[in-house]
């Protein structure tokens, strides 16, 4: 079993843990101003990043409570609980009695409807869009975690809900957490007023070693050992390069002013995994830009090599390199400097400014760099199991939707793995 900090959390959903009344969805803008009000927070996933979520959450400034859980297993919010509450400061903060703890598929519509203020929604990607448009449309104020889609409708639904949240004066910060290290913020103010010049070429490396994976029990229908089993399929991470290797991706476009790239080419396969599920262990792309500068994207989950996460931007007059390790961000060059100091919690710095905005009145809009950033890792995937060229626009207007015929527990035949040259762009 991984450790509780490296199970991701579930889905989102439903029935009742006590078979509380779902309250009204009608839309009522909660004000948070002067620092002092209370803010109420719901949690929707309680695996390993949605406990961690919930924890920084209530290290956050200010009156935080967290009033509501939400999971698909049961399990998995008692385990989140447990850990919680063991957890001092933070202990004192968690008041969830046995009516707002909600399991099942619709379970994160009673946590939304229950009172709270904030939503963290932390349950596997396939989720997370109708996750934020109930959110949106009931007007909570949302911390998304990375990435926000499994497939293009996905991204196109969460776009259109963060313009919702933009009208309602809504916060949504996203878990691309990258953004939140002070080490990563000083180096791209560097590189946007020109310390290396212009940017010709991007290296993002994500080499790691195996992802956990738990086996499967005699009573575990189809449905139940593929969402257990998570990270492993397809319809549900979106492959490891869109899961995790999003944040490096996304750092890349941040180097680049948030400019994406219009085509992209790559490799990838199943070389050591052989199960659970059907996502690849190697991923490598090649994106471009539209001034010709290029992103090469390198990616695995395979156990023995060499691990390594970092990028390298590499500009006419210098470079940038930046990795999580202290002195790990440094610019070589014309212009050379280096962070010398530890580097700032991503993790606890991205909640500590969304609580922060919501009760300034000040609205964080995260939305638009998680969708599109998200869209260029699914677009790397495009690449790497079709074995074709795939364009921005291509990767845009997509129609594959990954979502699965039902929500229930039980049979759910799982896609072959993709076959480069063989399937084909949809």
């Amino acid at each position: 079993m991984p450790p509780v900090f490296r199970i991701p959390r579930r889905n989102f959903l439903g029935t009742a843990a006590g078979a509380a009344a779902a309250l009204p969805t009608l839309w009522t803008p909660a004000v948070h101003a002067a620092g002092s009000d209370r803010l109420k927070v719901g949690l929707i996933g309680c695996g390993g990043r949605g406990s961690g979520a919930a924890s920084q959450a209530l290290s956050t400034k200010g009156d935080v409570v967290l009033t509501a859980v939400g999971d698909v297993f049961p399990d998995r919010i008692d385990q989140c609980l447990r850990s919680l509450e063991v957890m001092e400061p933070i202990a004192a903060k968690v008041d969830v009695p046995a009516d707002r703890r909600f399991f099942g598929f619709d379970a994160y519509r009673q946590v939304i409807d229950s009172g709270v203020d904030v939503v963290l929604l932390a349950t596997p990607p396939h989720f997370r869009p109708m996750h934020i448009e109930a959110a949106v449309e009931a007007g909570k104020h949302i911390f998304a975690e990375k990435p926000c889609a499994v497939d293009a409708p996905g991204v196109r639904r969460v776009l259109a809900a963060c313009a919702q949240a933009k009208a309602k004066g809504l916060s949504i910060v996203s878990g691309l957490t990258l953004r939140y290290i002070d080490s990563y913020r000083a180096a791209m103010q560097r590189v946007h007023a020109g310390a290396i010049g212009e940017i010709r070429m991007l290296q993002a490396n994500d080499y790691r070693g195996a992802i956990w994976s738990l086996p499967r029990k005699p009573e575990w229908s189809d449905m139940e050992w593929q969402m257990r089993n998570w990270p492993h399929f397809t319809w549900l991470s979106g492959d490891f390069n869109v899961e995790q290797h999003v944040h490096n991706l996304d750092v890349c476009a941040w180097a680049m002013g948030d400019r994406y790239p219009v085509k992209a080419m790559g490799l990838g396969g199943q070389q050591v995994r052989k199960g659970p599920g059907n996502i690849f262990d190697h991923h490598s792309v090649v994106y471009e830009y539209d001034d010709g500068a290029r992103l090469v994207s390198n990616c695995r989950q395979i156990p023995g090599p060499k691990q390594e996460i970092g990028v390298e931007v590499l500009g006419s007059t210098g470079s940038l390199r930046l990795t999580e390790e202290k002195r790990g961000v440094r610019i070589t060059g014309a212009q050379p400097w280096e962070f010398d100091t530890a580097p700032t919690n991503g993790y606890q710095v991205e909640h500590d400014e969304l609580f922060q905005s919501i009760r300034d009145g000040q609205p964080m809009d995260n939305g638009e760099t998680l969708a599109k950033s998200t869209l260029l890792a699914i677009m790397g995937r495009w690449a790497t199991y079709t074995g074709q060229e795939i364009t921005w626009d291509m990767a845009w207007n997509s129609k594959q939707d990954l979502t699965p015929p039902s929500y229930e527990f039980g049979p759910l035949p799982m896609p072959p793995v993709a076959t480069p040259g063989v399937t084909k762009f949809s």
